[in-house]
C-alpha cells in the first residue's frame, strides 16, 4: 500500500471558547477564529466562501443569519437536496434563540402552506427547485428577503435553479446580499468567475487547511492508495469483449469517423466525441447515407462494450452480470436498443457471457475491502467507516460480504431514484439511516455519490474508495467525510492496468491544480471584483445608464402552462421575460397562448417515445379537436439519430401530423429557443388585448352533446368521464347547476371536496381582476 504525498498533520492546541451572540444559544457553538473572521467579512457584502469540507461552513452561515436577524431582516437558505434542507433547518432551529423562526420548504409542503410560512417566518430553508417554481407561479416574491445563502454554490452555473433565483433576487430586491458556500469551486478561474457573476459576488473568502487561522482546527489525514492486480481468470472474458469492440471500431474507422481501431487507444470520452460528429453529419444532410446510420449503431454498441469491459476491470463479475441482464431486457423490450440486440448476437459476446457465468471468482477489491474493514475494527472496535462505490450493484454486493463479519453492522446508503428492481431510499429513510449511523446502530456506511455532498454524516475513522473518481470535486467531498473531529484515514483501491489508474491520476492533477489556482485566486479574484472597471461594476454602471425606453415595460402578457411542465426550463425563461406564467392542470396541450392557439411541446426523446408507444397520434387528435390553431413544438437535437428509428418512419409521422391533422410543426434547439418562440407568439396574439388567453381554446364545429360535455369539463376536477356521468345522471347543464352538494356527491367519483368546488364556481360572483 502506497501513501499519497499529501498527509496532513496540522492540528495544534487551541483553547476551546463558546460563541456569544444574542440570537445564538449559549454554550452550544465553538468559536473558531476563521469562522468569525469570514462571517464578519461577509456581513456587509455578497460573499463567496471557499472552505475545505468539514470546516463548518454551516456555522459561518449561522453567524451571518444571526447578524441579519439582529437587523430585523429575513433570510432564504438554499440547499440542493431535501436531506440537506432538513439537516440545515434542524441545526438552525437548535442554535437560534428565536423560537419557531425556521420553516422548511420542499415539494412535500403544500403551496398554500408555503405561502403562509413565507409571510410569517424569519428564516426559510428550501430546495432551489421549490423556490423557482413558486416564483414562476407568482405565489410570493423575494422583496422581503435581505440575504440568500447558496449552499454548494459551485452549482450556480448554467440552467441550475440557483441562477434563476439570483436573477429574480436582482429584479425584486434592491438591498440584497448573497452568500455562496462551497468546498470545491472548480479548477479554473473562469468557472469561479461565472459563479461570482451569477451571484453578484463582490467579496471572496478563501481558506485552505494551512492558513494560520484554520490550522489549529485541522486534524491529521492519512491518504493511501493500493494497487489491486486483476485475476488471470478475467483475461479470457476481457479478450472476447475487446475483440467485439475492435470490430465496431473498425467499422467506425472504415467510415472515416475514427483514426485508429486500436482498443487500447479508445475510451468513453473519445466515443462520445465520435457520437457528436455523427449526429452533426446526420443533421446537416437532407438524405443521410446509409453508412452514417451504420456508424451511429456501431458507436452506440462500442460505448456499451467499453462500459462492460470497464465494469469487469474495476467492479467485478457481479456488476458485469447485472449489466448484461439489463442489456437483455433492453434488447427484448418494444422499441428497444438496436445496439443491444446487435451486441447480444455477437459470437464473441455470447461466448463471454457463457464464460462469465462459469466464473467462481469475484473482483479482488471485494476481499480487500473485507480485509481493510476487519483490520480497522481489530484496531478500534468503536470505529465508523464509509465505503464509497460508484455503482449500486457493487454497493449491494459489498453489503452482503460485510454482513458476514462479526461486530460489523453495515448499511447501504443510496439515492432516491428507483432503478429497475432496485428501489431507492425515501428522504425519511435516508435521514433515519444517518441518525442510526450517528447513534452507532450502524458502523459501516456503504454509499454511492449521494453521500458525497453536504450531508451531515458524522466524522468517520476511515473512508474507503472502492474505485477512484476522475472529478476533483467528488474526490475532495469523499475525503472530507473523515478527519473532522479526529484524525482520519483514506484508502483508495486502484485496479492495476485499468481505467482506475487514469481516473486516480486525473483527479490528483485536477485537485493539485485547483489548490494552486486557489492561492492565485486570493488576489486575482479580489482584484477583478474590486477593480472599478471590472465586469460587475461596469455592468452595474451600464444598467444604471439605460435610457428610459430601454427598461422593460410592464406587460400583461400571460401564458397558461400545464403544471407538469414545471420542471422544464421553458417556464423559467418565460418568467425572466416578464411574462406571467400561470400553471394549471390542462387536459390537452402544454401551453395556451390565446383562445385559439394551444401548443404541445415535446423534447426529442418525448416525441420518439410517444411515437413508439402509440400515444402520439391520439395526442395530436385531441390537440386538433381542442384548438383552432394547434401547434407542435419539438425541442432538442438528434431527432434522426436517437433510438435507431428509421428516418422514413419519423418523416411519415411528420406527414401525418401536418397533412392529416393540419398541425404545423416547429423545431427548436433548446428550451431557451422554445421560450423565445412562445413569448413572440403570445405578444403577437395578445397585443393590445386583441385575444384573451382562454383556459380552453376556440372550438371547431361540435355536436350539442360534445359542447355540453366541453362546458362541464371546465368545472374544477371534472374529467371527461366525470362530465359524462354528470350529464347522464342530471340530463342537462341547468340541472347540474341547480343540484345540491348532496345530489352531486351521489355521482361516482365526486366527493364532498369536488362537489364544494363545483358549487363554488357555479355560484360565485364574477369579479374581473
Amino acid at each position: 500500500m502506497r501513501r499519497a504525498p499529501n498527509i496532513q498533520k496540522l492540528r495544534t492546541h487551541v483553547a476551546f471558547v463558546f460563541l456569544h451572540h444574542e440570537f445564538i444559544k449559549e454554550n452550544l457553538v465553538e468559536r473558531r477564529e476563521y469562522q468569525w473572521n469570514i462571517a464578519t467579512s461577509a456581513a456587509n457584502a455578497s460573499t463567496l466562501i471557499v472552505l475545505p469540507t468539514g470546516m463548518g461552513k454551516t456555522i459561518i452561515a449561522l453567524l451571518v443569519i444571526a447578524k441579519e436577524l439582529a437587523n430585523g431582516k429575513n433570510i432564504l437558505f438554499l440547499s440542493p437536496t431535501k436531506p440537506l434542507v432538513n439537516q440545515h433547518a434542524q441545526s438552525l432551529s437548535a442554535f437560534l434563540t428565536i423560537p419557531d423562526a425556521v420553516a422548511v420548504f420542499t415539494g412535500e409542503v403544500a403551496p398554500e402552506k408555503r405561502i403562509a410560512l413565507w409571510n410569517s417566518k424569519r428564516v426559510i430553508v428550501s430546495t432551489p427547485q421549490v423556490i423557482e417554481n413558486d416564483l414562476i407561479a407568482h405565489r410570493y416574491d423575494l422583496s422581503n428577503i435581505s440575504r440568500i445563502i447558496f449552499d454548494e454554490a459551485h452549482r450556480a452555473t448554467g440552467n441550475y435553479s440557483y441562477v434563476f433565483i439570483a436573477e429574480m433576487f436582482k429584479k425584486q430586491q434592491n438591498q440584497r446580499r448573497c452568500l455562496g458556500m462551497t468546498a470545491s469551486p472548480g479548477n479554473n478561474l473562469s468557472e469561479i468567475l461565472e459563479v461570482c457573476k451569477n451571484l453578484e459576488i463582490t467579496n471572496i473568502e478563501i481558506r485552505t487547511k494551512i492558513d494560520s487561522d484554520v490550522r489549529p482546527y485541522v486534524h491529521d489525514l492519512d491518504i493511501k492508495w493500493k494497487e489491486i492486480p486483476l485475476p488471470a481468470e478475467f483475461n479470457h472474458t476481457l479478450q472476447l469483449l475487446k475483440k467485439a469492440l475492435s470490430e465496431r471500431l473498425l467499422i467506425l474507422k472504415n467510415i472515416g469517423v475514427l483514426d485508429s481501431a486500436s482498443v487500447s487507444l479508445i475510451n468513453r470520452k473519445k466515443l462520445l466525441e465520435i457520437q457528436q460528429t455523427i449526429q452533426t453529419e446526420l443533421r446537416s444532410r437532407l438524405q443521410p447515407p446509409t453508412e452514417l446510420f451504420k456508424a451511429a449503431s456501431a458507436q452506440n454498441a462500442a460505448i456499451k462494450l467499453v462500459h462492460a469491459i470497464e465494469l469487469l476491470q474495476t467492479q467485478g463479475v457481479n456488476a458485469l452480470q447485472s449489466y448484461i441482464s439489463r442489456l437483455m431486457s433492453e434488447a427484448s423490450s418494444k422499441g428497444g436498443s438496436k445496439a443491444s440486440r446487435d451486441i447480444l448476437r455477437d459470437p464473441n459476446v455470447v461466448e463471454a457471457i457463457a464464460y462469465v457465468k462459469s466464473l467462481k471468482i469475484e473482483h479482488p477489491k471485494i476481499q480487500e475491502i473485507v480485509s481493510i474493514v476487519k483490520d480497522q475494527f481489530s484496531r478500534k472496535k468503536d470505529s465508523k467507516i464509509i465505503v464509497f462505490t460508484h455503482y449500486r450493484d457493487t454497493s449491494q454486493f459489498v453489503l452482503k460480504q460485510l454482513q458476514e463479519i462479526p461486530l460489523v453492522r453495515p448499511v447501504r446508503f443510496i439515492g432516491q431514484a428507483t432503478k429497475e428492481s432496485d428501489k431507492g431510499l425515501t428522504q425519511k429513510e435516508q435521514i433515519d439511516i444517518i441518525k442510526r449511523f450517528k447513534d452507532n446502530e450502524f458502523n459501516v456506511l456503504i454509499a454511492t455519490s449521494v453521500a458525497e455532498e453536504g450531508l451531515d454524516i458524522p466524522s468517520t475513522d476511515l473512508v474507503v474508495f472502492f474505485e477512484p473518481v476522475p472529478s476533483e470535486i467528488r474526490t475532495i467531498q469523499r475525503k472530507g467525510r473523515t478527519a473532522r473531529q479526529m484524525a482520519g484515514k483514506v484508502i483508495i483501491l486502484i485496479a492495476k492496468g485499468t481505467p482506475d489508474e487514469a481516473y486516480y491520476w486525473s483527479s490528483r492533477a485536477k485537485e493539485r491544480r485547483m489548490h494552486q489556482e486557489l492561492e492565485v485566486l486570493r488576489t486575482a479574484l479580489r482584484k477583478k471584483i474590486h477593480d472599478p472597471a471590472a465586469i460587475y461594476q461596469a455592468a452595474q454602471q451600464q444598467e444604471n445608464q439605460k435610457k428610459l425606453e430601454e427598461f422593460p415595460k410592464k406587460t400583461s402578457i400571460k401564458i397558461i402552462v400545464d403544471h407538469r411542465e414545471s420542471r422544464s426550463p421553458v417556464m423559467r425563461f418565460l418568467t425572466q421575460k416578464d411574462i406571467t406564467v400561470e400553471p394549471q392542470q390542462l387536459d390537452v396541450g402544454d401551453y395556451i397562448i390565446s383562445s385559439r392557439i394551444g401548443i404541445e411541446r415535446k423534447t426529442v426523446d418525448d416525441f420518439l417515445g410517444s411515437l413508439l408507444e402509440g400515444k402520439l397520434f391520439v395526442q395530436m387528435k385531441n390537440l386538433r379537436a381542442t384548438y383552432s390553431r394547434p401547434l407542435l413544438v419539438i425541442e432538442g437535437e438528434g431527432l434522426l439519430t436517437k433510438r435507431n428509428i428509421s428516418h422514413n418512419a419519423i418523416f411519415g409521422s411528420f406527414t401525418a401530423i401536418i397533412v392529416d391533422f393540419g398541425i404545423p410543426i416547429i423545431t427548436t434547439q433548446s428550451a431557451q429557443e422554445t421560450a423565445d418562440l412562445l413569448a413572440v407568439m403570445a405578444q403577437r396574439e395578445q397585443k393590445e388585448g386583441d385575444r384573451v388567453v382562454a383556459i380552453r381554446g376556440e372550438k371547431t364545429a361540435r355536436t350539442i352533446a360534445e359542447q355540453q360535455q366541453f362546458l362541464i369539463e371546465g368545472l374544477p376536477n371534472v374529467s371527461a368521464v366525470l362530465a359524462q356521468r354528470l350529464l347522464q345522471h342530471f340530463g342537462s347543464i341547468r340541472s347540474i347547476a341547480n343540484a345540491t352538494e348532496e345530489e352531486l356527491c351521489k355521482i361516482n367519483g365526486i366527493g364532498k371536496n369536488i362537489a364544494t368546488d363545483i358549487l363554488k364556481i357555479l355560484n360565485a360572483e364574477y369579479l374581473k381582476e
